[in-house]
């Protein structure tokens, strides 16, 4: 199973994110590509506590669908809601430039990846609290399913 905690995973979504540009059309959802950049670097410093969300997460969501979403074999679906502090039109970081957003964003997966953590790992705001070897999983999946809704 894929996880940020390999290097060799990680490097692959690097890779994958430099094939994205303002020209990359969406397959799902609402968002632009470069809304999904800032989306993905909110929720990664929402993990790593350097920006809050309000919890949402319930015995379901906490227990059954934080199983099913990490360790299912199958993609995730599509049109699934976010939390408004990862949407850009609500509470989000709206885009700025695409190479800049791009760059913050790869800089935060290196951080997020890095040992020893500088960072304390915070409750996610749906799933609740998870461990690392949850928080690695989840890392690579969702930076996954967004790179494949933009083509990726």
């Amino acid at each position: 199973m894929k996880t940020l905690s390999n290097p060799d995973d990680t490097q692959e979504i690097l890779a994958r994110l430099g094939t994205i540009g303002p020209t990359n059309e969406r397959r799902w959802g609402k968002m632009s590509v470069a809304e999904m950049v800032c989306h993905l670097n909110d929720a990664l410093l929402i993990a790593m506590g350097e920006r809050r969300a309000t919890p949402r997460y319930t015995w379901f969501t906490r227990s059954l669908l934080k199983w099913a979403g990490l360790w299912f074999p199958t993609q995730w679906p599509h049109g699934v809601r976010t939390v408004p502090e990862c949407e850009a039109k609500r509470l989000g970081t709206r885009p700025a430039a695409m190479e800049s957003d791009l760059r913050v964003l790869r800089e935060s997966i290196e951080r997020f990846t890095r040992r020893p953590r500088e960072y304390k790992l915070q409750a996610h705001s749906i799933l609740g609290p998870m461990t690392e070897r949850e928080w690695m999983r989840w890392g690579y999946l969702h930076i996954d399913h967004h790179l494949r809704q933009f083509g990726s």
